[in-house]
């Protein structure tokens, strides 16, 4: 272990900096999803097409060969029996994890509510909830029970009618007791024990058993990822949220025992990927030394020092000012500043990110878990161009246009003008006949 991590640590006095940061980017960002046109790309449109011409009987074939479960399609959905089973269980085997749940959906309910632009009045525009949403909930490597929170609570917060579901049935051929607790707290009761690519095209084409939602939402592997990408505007998508990223920025002030910890935390998801951006080479070599130290003492080691090595890095830069300007290039899912009494300072610099983590004192944890926001990010530097979930993804604006004859009559030579000049005459013409009387 003690040379194993080495490679990871990169400085701009080496000649090839820039192309080995370049290239970091580039592996963060091929993480998130597959290429369509590699082979596992091709195999996810395939499971898609199948799913919709085969329904029910595809998702039946697919839940055998990728989670080893055998259900029939009446089996596909939790029953209300189990999801109450599931709630009693945590009441009389932990309850101080029930009461940790019900405190962390009041954060996010709170936050997710004072956020909320649904309830503004314009006379220009309304806002209206997404009538169904489908929530997809990771169950492979780890289960994530507070994905439900993270994702329902927004939804609900937004006043969607229809919440369904899915998540894989790796807990004793079905989901995770915890998650059908949560789900019975918010009152969530369509719960399918199906997930991967089938279940995301359950929820976009619908089968006999699974009616289709208007919107799906959630974190996931790089197959689930890759089956919303393709599903992109049969129905709406939050984001590529995809394996988990950090960005830390620090300096000398940082702590590198809690540098390393926050990089572990992501690179145990495996794949997840953790970089440190610094200004400081003595930070650099502690923080080196602490993840071969801590990392030993984990039960994913093996798989989290393969995630360190291929997915990770620690940089080490002249200044402050080329740290802040890569980590905008980067767009990481999670950005971290632990820059002692500069952190806010930084943070005020950062552009692109889908959450930010300011000061010593806010894990990632503090995010995923407890504080309001949605742990639901762009992933794979989307966050160039998307944003972390939000209750207001719940909502759709329509415009409100209304003119009256004396305001038409003011802009008609206007209208009239642009609508020929673009050679389109029944436009022009649908404003000159309210002229003829």
């Amino acid at each position: 272990m003690n040379n194993e991590l080495n490679d990871i640590l990169i400085s701009h006095l080496q000649s090839d900096f820039s192309n080995r940061l370049a290239a970091q980017r580039s592996k963060v960002c091929e993480m998130a999803t597959f290429n369509p046109r590699s082979e596992e790309g091709r195999k996810v449109a395939e499971i898609i097409e199948d799913v919709r011409n085969r329904g029910d009987e595809a998702i039946r074939e697919k839940t055998k060969e990728f989670d080893g479960v055998d259900l029939k399609p009446d089996e596909f959905r939790i029953s209300q029996r189990e999801l109450i089973e599931a709630y009693d269980q945590l009441t009389n085997s932990d309850a101080k994890l029930l009461s940790s749940i019900q405190s962390a959906i009041g954060n996010v309910r709170k936050y997710q509510s004072e956020i909320f632009i649904g309830n503004r009045k314009h006379p220009g525009i309304k806002y209206t909830p997404i009538k169904s949403i489908g929530i997809c909930v990771p169950g492979a490597s780890a289960p994530l029970p507070s994905t439900v929170i993270m994702t329902g609570v927004p939804a609900q917060v937004a006043g969607v009618e229809r919440i369904a579901l899915v998540s894989p049935p790796r807990f004793k051929g079905t989901i995770h007791p915890v998650i059908l607790a949560i789900c019975h707290v918010l009152g969530i009761e369509e719960v399918y024990r199906i997930g991967g690519v089938q279940g995301v095209a359950a929820l976009a084409d619908g089968t006999e058993h699974i009616p289709a939602v208007d919107k799906i939402v959630g974190p996931g592997n790089m197959w689930v990822q890759t089956a919303k990408r393709i599903l992109v505007g049969q129905v709406g998508i939050d984001s590529t949220a995809g394996p988990s990223d950090v960005l830390v920025l620090a300096n000398a002030q940082a702590n590198p025992a809690w540098v390393a910890a926050d990089m572990l935390s992501q690179a145990e998801h495996d794949p997840g990927s953790a970089v440190l951006f610094t200004d400081s080479p003595e930070l650099a070599a502690a923080v080196l030394e602490e993840l071969k130290r801590q990392v030993q003492q984990l039960s994913r080691s093996a798989r989290t020092v393969r995630c360190l090595r291929e997915y990770s890095r620690i940089a080490v830069f002249g200044d402050m000012g080329d740290v802040i300007h890569w980590a905008n290039d980067f767009a990481s899912e999670h950005v971290q500043i632990q820059c002692g009494a500069s952190s806010r300072k930084v943070a005020d610099q950062i552009t692109t990110a889908g959450a930010i983590f300011i000061g010593p004192y806010t894990p990632v944890a503090v995010g995923d878990y407890w504080a309001g926001p949605s742990h639901t990010l762009p992933t794979g530097g989307g966050a160039r161009f998307s944003s972390a979930l939000t209750s207001n993804d719940f909502v759709k604006s329509v415009s409100l246009i209304e003119y009256t004859a004396d305001q038409l009559a003011a802009a008609a030579d206007d209208i009239i003008r642009l609508a020929e000049t673009e050679g389109l005459d029944a436009h022009a013409r649908s404003v000159k006949i309210r002229r003829e009387r």
